[in-house]
């Protein structure tokens, strides 16, 4: 006796309503919760901090998704007042302006270390450099032997320097100021007050400024209102009054 190809009449008869009754069940078994909506990056943001192929070493991409926008490169109105060409460090609230002609500036953001609140005043870029050399100062030996006496004599520029990509070297009546405008490795410090260092920016932006401004040009170091008692983010380096003020502090370093 042949078999039959027919579902029996009683499943035929559950077929439709037990898939509906399963329909939710199965939603539901699909379904996680919300998804968390990424959030949409600018795309001009995106191809300004890209990955550089550099002359002697790459520079990655900043992730943005770590950064806060109003510390992305943008051109705003000027605030400064001061003349086109003209560098303006505003500590305080963690800005550098680039004054351009037509009430503009290039706004950049910076991350301010405790040196960067030691001078303030006018200064001149005395010169640049490329993937500068790096020199710890004899606290940060003292504090670290085992990490830093290495670098004793110096640490060459490279993607692993603290001083990044670029550095800017501020001079006032001839005169080393000790205060340099620099690269980072640590993208994600800009926008905050760190234990060492000067004013550092993204490696894009002080690329950016690097091929801007020529030696020679006017820089304004605001006031940092008060904020040399704020609490210091931990990073690679330490306090360097000490090593200023008795002239220990390299050429070179931070």
């Amino acid at each position: 006796m042949p078999l039959s190809t027919q579902p029996p009449r009683m499943a035929r008869r559950l077929t439709v309503p037990a898939l509906l009754t399963l329909l939710p069940l199965m939603a539901a078994c699909a379904t996680t919760g919300p998804v968390a909506e990424q959030p949409r990056l600018d795309p001009a943001a995106v191809s300004r901090y890209a990955a550089i192929e550099d002359d002697k070493f790459p520079i990655p991409a900043v992730d943005l998704n770590r950064m806060k926008p109003q510390y992305m490169r943008k051109v705003v109105p000027d605030p400064t007042g001061e003349q086109p060409g003209t560098i303006v460090v505003d500590p305080q609230n963690r800005y550098l302006y680039l004054v351009q002609e037509g009430g503009q500036a290039m706004r950049y953001g910076v991350g301010v270390g405790k040196a960067g609140l030691e001078f303030t005043g006018n200064a001149t870029v005395q010169y640049k450099r490329q993937w500068p050399r790096w020199t710890p100062t004899q606290d940060m030996i003292k504090r670290d032997p085992e990490t830093n006496q290495k670098w004793a004599n110096g640490m060459e520029g490279g993607p692993q320097n603290p001083l990044g990509a670029r550095a800017l070297y501020l001079f006032n009546n001839g005169q080393d100021t000790l205060y340099r405008i620099h690269g980072t490795n640590q993208p994600w410090s800009i926008g905050q007050a760190v234990s060492s260092g000067c004013i550092r920016m993204m490696n894009q932006d002080i690329v950016d400024l690097y091929n801007r401004v020529p030696s020679g040009s006017k820089v304004v170091v605001l006031g940092s209102g008060g904020g040399g008692d704020r609490d210091y983010a931990p990073d690679y380096g330490s306090d360097y009054r000490g090593d200023r003020m008795a002239g220990r502090l390299p050429p070179e370093s931070i």
